[in-house]
């Protein structure tokens, strides 16, 4: 339980809109852990408990998402992005390189090898 406040609820509660400073490479990959967690957890109450007994929604429209999926996604996108970027700088990269998420195939894949990356120990700018 310490884990998950601390990996994830402070990520998203303390350091809503901090782009400045580093992250370890454990925060990140436990925060993109709780974060799929939450999502699962969600997408099973939007199909079995909202979009087909309460709003009586299709298989094929209730596979573009449910209302909560929907919410959650929103209220997470800042803080998921605020977190990789300090990521990046716990490497040493610019969080300018978050850009290379609108490349694609090549752009997310180089982002990922990037956040598997070791930190650096060394003072950088961020």
């Amino acid at each position: 339980m310490e884990t998950f406040k601390r990996y994830y609820l402070d990520v998203i509660f303390q350091h809503y809109l901090d782009f400045k400073g580093r992250a370890s490479r454990s925060e990140f990959w436990y925060f993109v852990l709780f974060n799929l967690l939450v999502t699962l957890v969600l997408m099973l109450i939007d199909n079995f408990l909202i979009n087909q007994p309460l709003l009586h929604m299709t298989p094929e429209e209730a596979s573009r998402g449910g209302i909560l999926q929907v919410v959650y996604s929103l209220a997470v996108f800042l803080p998921t992005l605020a977190l990789s970027v300090r990521r990046l700088h716990d490497i040493g990269k610019s969080g300018w390189w978050m850009l290379l998420s609108f490349v694609p195939i090549i752009g997310p894949l180089v982002l990922l090898i990037f956040w598997i990356l070791p930190s650096k120990e060394s003072d950088n700018p961020y």
